[in-house]
């Protein structure tokens, strides 16, 4: 039985695809995003938050703690017994079938109100066997499915899931290269060659999602190559998702430190989006 490591599943989302969704987060990613709103999804291990802001000083999770509080195996006990649920632990190993039983929670919504399942990240291609059993089993039981990738993978990971899968949200953060390598760690040539590829060959939906984020993405001149280029693509739609601070109490309970960038107004949305849809 094929299994993989999930960070949290979202019941209910209109946010996540068409229709009411239920999210699956799979945990690690191999982009590390200036903005990234979900930093406990980049590690592929096992986390330990602690919300300090929450935390109550009662010391019974050093009461309780297998190590009595001398190192940390990541056990997760501490984290069932705070009672002001200050401590909460990020990952966990799940098994097909049981991440099947939360999809089927839903399976009255999907049928109700358009929607279905999307598996998501931190990116969930590179759990690419424990991805595809789940969207096999998706399929068998008529469930309809989205893949959320920034699509810096092997454009073979694509083809292995494709059959699979009835829509893409596939993320584009920049067009110039050297910009993306410096928002985000890592080219973007694989990400664009591959959604150049997936616009071809897909016969369902791709929706574009673009983070608009001040200080980076938002020169005029790269969001008309941004725009110039996704004008050859084969697109559902094109999304354009503002920066935002909800973040910031992950970063903290992480002991990270966030990079903050200014939240766009409504009027430079406004501006962006004409770009796109003109």
């Amino acid at each position: 039985m094929e299994h993989g490591m999930i960070f949290d599943v979202v019941h209910g989302s209109f946010v996540d695809g068409p229709g009411v969704r239920t999210v699956i987060f799979f945990k690690g990613c191999n982009l590390r995003c200036n903005w990234c709103h979900n930093p406990e999804s980049q590690s592929f291990k096992i986390e330990i938050m602690l919300y300090k802001n929450k935390c109550n000083g009662c010391g019974i999770c050093k009461n309780v703690c297998p190590q009595k509080g001398e190192g940390c195996n990541l056990c997760g006990v501490c984290t069932q017994y705070c009672p002001s649920q200050a401590r909460k632990i990020c990952g966990k190993i799940r098994t097909v079938d049981e991440v099947m039983t939360e999809i089927e929670k839903d399976k009255a919504f999907y049928n109700n109100l358009s929607g279905g399942v999307t598996f998501s990240g931190g990116e969930c291609m590179l759990q690419l066997n424990f991805l595809k059993a789940l969207l096999k089993r998706c399929h068998e039981e008529g469930i309809h499915t989205a893949v959320d990738t920034a699509g810096d993978v092997a454009w073979e990971s694509f083809e292995e899931i494709i059959p699979y899968t009835d829509a893409f949200l596939y993320d584009v953060k920049c067009f110039t290269d050297k910009l993306h390598q410096q928002g985000t760690g890592v080219s973007n040539k694989k990400i664009l060659d591959n959604l150049k590829k997936l616009s071809k060959t897909f016969k369902g939906d791709i929706f574009i999602r673009i983070p608009i984020i001040p200080g980076f993405n938002t020169d005029e001149a790269e969001l008309l190559k941004m725009a110039t280029f996704l004008k050859d693509i084969s697109c559902k739609k094109t999304e354009l998702l503002p920066y935002h601070k909800l973040g910031a109490n992950k970063y903290a309970a992480l002991g990270r430190e966030e990079k903050i960038y200014t939240v766009p107004s409504k009027a430079d949305m406004e501006k962006i989006n004409l770009i796109f849809n003109t």
